[in-house]
């Protein structure tokens, strides 16, 4: 069970990156399991559930939104008109913080999001790494890095 204070993390994903979402999810099962955080994508959006006003709500209230980058998510007029807005405004605002985790090879250097660090480490595309599993654990280990950050500073 989450704990009260589990932060949410929000996926904010191409559909064609399904695949990738899910092995991401699984790689950050431990920090679920301890009650560290929450996860939240609109795979989880209940029948006869109004989908845009759940995602808004969710990425409303999540203190972390993760951008899973590749070309699907930046020639998603949904993700990047929307939710990338949306996410860097709450950044802005200092009330979530934005991660983006590069999972294929795009031209993102002068994205909004280009400034912020993103993950896995030297920005290198999930799907360039030689062996996947280490892709994701450096996209987890910094996740929990910045989760015990936040939580130290609340």
């Amino acid at each position: 069970m989450p704990s009260a204070n589990a932060i949410e993390v929000f996926f904010s994903y191409a559909h064609e990156d399904e695949k990738l979402r899910d092995q991401l999810e699984k790689h950050l099962s431990l920090l679920k399991r301890q009650g560290v955080i929450t996860g939240w994508h609109d795979r989880k959006i209940g029948a006869g559930k109004e989908w845009k006003n759940e995602i808004d709500t969710h990425l409303n209230t999540a203190q972390i939104i993760l951008l899973l980058i590749s070309s699907a998510f930046i020639a998603s007029n949904y993700c990047w008109d929307i939710e990338v807005k949306q996410a860097m405004e709450r950044h802005e605002a200092k009330e979530a913080r934005v991660i983006p985790v590069i999972l294929k090879p795009v031209d993102w250097k002068s994205a909004p999001f280009s400034r912020l660090q993103s993950l896995p480490k030297d920005g290198k595309p999930v799907i360039k790494w030689g062996n996947r599993d280490e892709a994701f654990l450096s996209v987890a280990q910094g996740i929990r890095q910045a989760v015990e950050e936040m939580l130290a500073n609340s």
